[in-house]
């Protein structure tokens, strides 16, 4: 799995009242293609989300919190880190938690 995968959700964990669905990008930054596979693999998580097939998956009716996770095998570069505050802001905005 990983963001090449946009129609698939990688992980999902829960911890608490957490339920922390993750993704992982093993690609080099700098390109275009990695940006826009990000927020492919995103909008595949808010769908996700809001479907309420989150629930089904996480065994949990009393979650609170939904985090969303992305793991980089390489540090993002300055466009990578722009674009990343960007999608914290708007996954915050829609009452969601946004790690990476």
């Amino acid at each position: 799995m990983g963001v090449e995968q946009t129609n698939l959700v990688d992980f999902i964990s829960v911890s608490g009242d957490q339920c922390i669905l993750t993704a992982t990008s093993a690609l080099e930054w700098g390109c275009n293609e990695h940006l826009y596979l990000i927020q492919e693999k995103l909008n595949t998580y808010l769908a996700f989300i809001e479907s309420g097939e989150i629930y089904e998956h996480c065994q949990q009716t009393d979650i609170r919190t939904i985090v969303i996770k992305f793991e980089f095998l390489h540090a993002p570069d300055k466009e990578g880190e722009e674009f990343l505050a960007k999608c914290e802001n708007i996954l915050s905005e829609a009452g969601h938690n946004f790690f990476y």
